[in-house]
């Protein structure tokens, strides 16, 4: 426990406390002791701490007699803070996520926040992708910008599990913080998060444990995590910031933790459009556990631990007190799936082609030459005006833009589409205008002794945005046609790619209970006063 007095960090850390040992050494309660003693562990075994966000969830586990690791106790998260997902930089509020080794250096007993351990934020394969941050940690005082939160008790006997398994010879107990339980079903449910390629190598991780109940021997090479990994060659070492050597792990594991990362990916490939999809951002700035929301809509219900005076839900930017019911607006918000965020970005103003009934498409007449040929057929202008062949005046489709045609140029469709309704070129009827282009009325033309009028040159087609206004051509008359009102564009969401796969099925913390009842809350009926849990398996 040397320097582990010494600690007086800030952040979620501070300065004074009368007796910061007296709560440091406090003895495991009789009822822990027991519970350690009925499932084969001893007092002072090792630990290792694993975290769920999504579930809001703190597991310790400890070696039993047999050599393996079991479950001890699950602690429900009192408060954290972010989305799911790693820390990035300092002050983006996120909680850590990734694999994480605690010292006796490590644990304070004179945090202002009762008791807590540092994290080690970043570790090295956080600093190989140039992630910040400091003094993150498992603490009390159920209040998070950045930490884990306990109840003041949930953390006085965390630490003392910890300081035992010290005192019994542990150099380091290892913390594996994840998103949620690493399930199959959990990441399908998230496949369309940026982070799910962070996930799967955490899961890898937690395979390893699960498989060799065992915590995995954590190293970095490629800036990525690997597990329980050998060098083929002695003389080189895993190092985050270089590729990875050559490596074995132990013969069997690699192929079960290979087994099960392809069990995910073809799950994920195969999640058809109607399987439901996790938000990727909730807006609620973390969690807490439904015990401790439920205690704050009814304060007379039990809770493994006691609240401070003044508590912030999840979703809600004011605190609420814990001696009377908590409004109810704060706990739907703090149950519901996602909230909207106050300081939304203003909505553009609507476009001109937003207005009700869509763009019109004008189709031009055809210009006249007053020779014997447009008397003749003097009424045929109009006639074909009113129904343009469908290549002019086609109806808006809601296909992919064409892609441009070799060479660069963008095609005539892809143009069409890409042009704003409102500064698009009127279609020309080309047939109609009697240029020298050699066609069929020209040559009825100079049979009558009609001359065709000097060819103009056509515009090359331009950007979408800066057309040349073309020469003003002798005053003609023009009739509207008027297009169908285009349906609203709906744009499809493009399928997952098979890399972003499956998400794991997320525990739901919400809890709706009547103010002013009193009623036994799930996993509660076994906890006991202050200062003692029961397990929540």
């Amino acid at each position: 426990m040397a320097g582990c007095t010494a600690l007086a960090l800030a952040g979620c850390n501070g300065g004074d406390g009368s007796s910061p040992m007296s709560k440091a050494s406090k003895s495991l309660s009789p009822q822990t002791l027991a519970l350690i003693d009925q499932k084969g562990m001893t007092k002072s075994s090792p630990i290792v701490v694993r975290i769920f966000k999504e579930e809001s969830e703190l597991e310790v586990w400890k070696e039993t007699t047999s050599g393996e690791y079991a479950l001890l106790k699950t602690y429900p998260i009192c408060r954290w803070s972010g989305e799911l997902g790693p820390k990035v930089r300092e002050g983006d509020r996120q909680a850590p996520e990734g694999f994480y080794a605690i010292t006796p250096g490590q644990m304070n007993p004179n945090s202002s926040y009762y008791l807590a351990f540092d994290l080690g934020f970043p570790n090295a394969y956080d600093r190989a992708w140039g992630r910040s941050g400091s003094n993150l940690m498992v603490h009390g005082d159920c209040s998070s910008r950045g930490c884990y939160a306990m109840t003041d008790e949930q953390v006085q006997e965390i630490f003392a599990l910890g300081r035992e398994s010290f005192y019994g010879g542990q150099r380091s107990f290892q913390v594996q913080a994840y998103p949620f339980r690493m399930t199959t079903d959990n990441l399908v449910r998230h496949r369309n998060n940026p982070n799910l390629a962070f996930w799967k190598m955490l899961k890898e991780g937690s395979d390893v444990f699960e498989i060799t109940k065992a915590p995995p021997k954590v190293d970095y090479c490629g800036k990525r995590y690997v597990f329980n990994a050998t060098p083929v060659d002695p003389n080189q070492k895993l190092q985050a910031s270089l590729p990875c050597p050559d490596y074995t792990m132990p013969e069997g594991l690699e192929e079960e933790v290979a087994a099960r990362q392809k069990d995910v990916s073809t799950k994920i490939a195969s999640a058809g459009a109607l399987q439901p999809v996790a938000p990727v951002k909730t807006g609620k700035d973390g969690g807490m556990h439904k015990v401790f929301l439920a205690k704050l809509e009814n304060p007379e219900l039990p809770a493994p631990g006691s609240l401070p005076p003044v508590v912030k839900p999840p979703g809600s930017d004011y605190g609420v007190s814990t001696t009377e019911p908590a409004p109810a607006e704060s706990i739907a918000l703090a149950t519901a799936d996602t909230v909207t965020e106050a300081a939304a970005v203003p909505l553009p103003a609507p476009r001109p082609d937003d207005a009700p009934g869509g763009p019109r498409i004008a189709v031009a007449a055809a210009p006249s030459t007053g020779g014997f040929f447009d008397n003749l057929f003097g009424g045929l202008t109009s006639a074909q005006t009113a129904s343009a062949p469908p290549a002019v005046a086609a109806a808006p489709s809601t296909s992919a833009p064409t892609p441009p045609q070799a060479g660069g140029a963008p095609s005539a469709a892809a143009d069409a589409q890409a042009r704003p309704p409102e500064r698009a070129p009127l279609p020309q009827l080309a047939a109609l205008d009697a240029g020298s282009n050699g066609g069929f009325l020209d040559s009825l033309k100079n049979l009558f002794g009609g001359s065709a009028p000097p060819a103009e040159a056509v515009p090359a087609a331009e950007p979408i945005a800066d057309v040349p206004v073309p020469p003003v051509r002798p005053p003609v008359p023009r009739q509207a046609t008027a297009a169908p009102a285009p349906q609203a564009a709906t744009r499809a969401n493009p399928p997952a790619p098979a890399a972003a796969a499956a998400a794991p099925s997320v525990v739901s913390s919400g809890s709706a209970t009547t103010p002013g009842t009193v009623q036994t809350l799930p996993g509660a009926a076994g906890i006991l006063a202050p200062g003692s849990f029961s397990a929540v398996q």
